[in-house]
């Protein structure tokens, strides 16, 4: 395996390149469904949790956001966030519960928005982040038996904890 260095920000292509088996389990999970929910940190500091879509594209987790939506002035203000991949009807979870953290960077580079817009045809105008993971947890239940909950960050194998 390719262990990033800590000190780099680990895009999505970093992350599938390290842990291709966790990565492409995330990916599925979230292509299950259309929308997910992302926390963001208010003014005061407080969790702000919204609905979103997102998209994986070249490499990259995508976060595309309505202009001047209260999510993405709190992005620019604090690029922390946490994203969760829709539950899904009733209590299965098939794929398990996947949640993601990191920063999100806007990006203004006309080139790279419109290569966006060739793809995915956002409502115009918008706001676009990438992101930098800084976690990557997958929870699930093994054999009716134990809760496995799968944890990585940049530059450490994945770990994974069970609990009967």
């Amino acid at each position: 395996m390719n262990r990033m260095n800590p000190a780099h920000p680990a895009n999505w292509a970093a992350f599938a390149t390290d842990e291709p088996d966790l990565a492409q389990k995330v990916e599925d999970r979230f292509g299950g469904f259309t929308h997910h929910t992302l926390a963001t940190l208010r003014k005061d500091g407080s969790p702000r949790t919204t609905g979103l879509e997102v998209r994986f594209l070249h490499g990259e987790l995508w976060l595309g956001m309505m202009p001047n939506s209260l999510k993405a002035l709190d992005l620019r203000r604090d690029p922390r966030f946490a994203l969760q991949a829709n539950p899904g009807p009733g209590t299965e979870m098939a794929g398990g519960d996947v949640r993601i953290s990191g920063r999100a960077i806007e990006v203004d580079d006309p080139t790279t928005k419109a290569a966006y817009v060739k793809e995915v045809e956002p409502p115009q105008p918008f706001h676009l982040f990438r992101t930098e993971l800084t976690e990557v947890v997958r929870t699930y239940v093994e054999d009716d038996t134990f809760l496995v909950v799968e944890i990585w960050k940049p530059g450490e194998p994945v770990r994974a904890l069970r609990r009967k």
